[in-house]
Formats: C-alpha cells, structure tokens, sequence
C-alpha cells in the first residue's frame, strides 16, 4: 500500500508580513492622496477669487486706456525700473476698492473689499450668507516695456497671492497690451 501525503501548504509568516506590508504601503499612499485632494478642495474657493481679481486688475489696465483716463505714459509702474512715472502702485498691495478713478492697485483705492459666501445653506441671497474682509490677499501689478517694440508694447502681470492653511498661494496672470486701442 502507498502512503498518501497531504500536499497543503499555508502562508508561511515571512509571506504575511510582506502581505501586510505591501497592503499598509497602498494604504498610506490612498490617505496621502486623500489628503492633497481635500486640501486643494479647501482651497478652491480662494483660488476662483484670485482668478476673478486678476482679470479684475488687467480688465482695470485695459479700461484705463480704453476710456482714455490714461494716457500711454501712465500705462507704467509708479517707480517701475527707473522711477517709470505710471499710476500702478509697485509692491504688493491689499486687494482694495478702486478709488475714484476706477482703477485697481493705484494711489487713491479705498478700503480693504470684502466679499458675500453664502452660509450652511449654500444659497447666496438668504439670512446666513456671511461677509468675508479680503485682508489676507495682496495683488501686484507689473507692467514692462516689451524690449524691439519701440516703446509701443507692454507686458502686465497681475500677482494676487493669499494664506491657505500652512500653504501661500499665487496665481499670476500676464497679458499685452499696445498704445493702439
């Protein structure tokens, strides 16, 4: 008669503890991913009003000289690369309200603006809206002389940066604008 032996074989616990490992690994990276992402979902309400002040800061430039309360040589930086003679304050400044020339980042902007979000019920317009003090943003406007364009082409980035948690954020929009309107 022939012995029949059982063949089985379990996990051995070098095999288990590789298992484990290689699972705990996986599950780490998933709560790192986890994370980020709620961090940045965080954030998404201070990046659409960067975006939005940014535009706001160009179409401001644009309008400048559209409505002719600019000349060209007021399309500058205060003090710029030699104390360029523009009306655009030069620095970082507090996102405030234009002042009576309807230009953003200039010597007569008013206070520090402010903002409506709407409340727990996530309906603008009702009773628990709440109004925020933009006193944690800062928008810088930079505008250069295109060097070979004869003075007639210039670049204007618009900086705006805020406070996210532990993280500062900028978003920084460039555009051109010429003498011809």
């Amino acid at each position: 008669m022939r012995e029949h032996y059982s063949s089985e074989h379990g996990f051995s616990l070098v095999e288990t503890i590789i298992a484990v490992s290689v699972l705990s690994v996986g599950l780490l990276g998933g709560a790192a991913v986890l994370t980020q992402g709620m961090q940045r979902l965080s954030s998404s309400p201070g990046d659409v009003l960067t975006t939005q002040k940014a535009a706001e800061a160009i179409e401001s430039v644009f309008s400048g000289r559209d409505s002719h309360k600019l000349t060209w040589a007021q399309i500058r930086n205060v003090n710029g690369v030699a104390n360029d003679g523009g009306v655009f304050l030069d620095a970082p400044r507090s996102l405030q309200l234009a002042g009576a020339d309807g230009l953003v980042n200039t010597a007569d902007d008013g206070a520090i603006e402010t903002v409506v979000l709407p409340g727990r019920d996530r309906m603008l317009g009702t009773g628990d809206d709440t109004t925020v003090t933009l006193s944690g943003y800062q928008r810088q406007i930079t505008i250069r002389d295109i060097p070979n364009e004869n003075g007639n082409l210039r670049s204007v980035t618009v900086s705006v940066t805020y406070q996210s948690g532990s993280t500062k954020r900028t978003y920084t929009l460039t555009t051109y604008i010429s003498n011809y309107s």
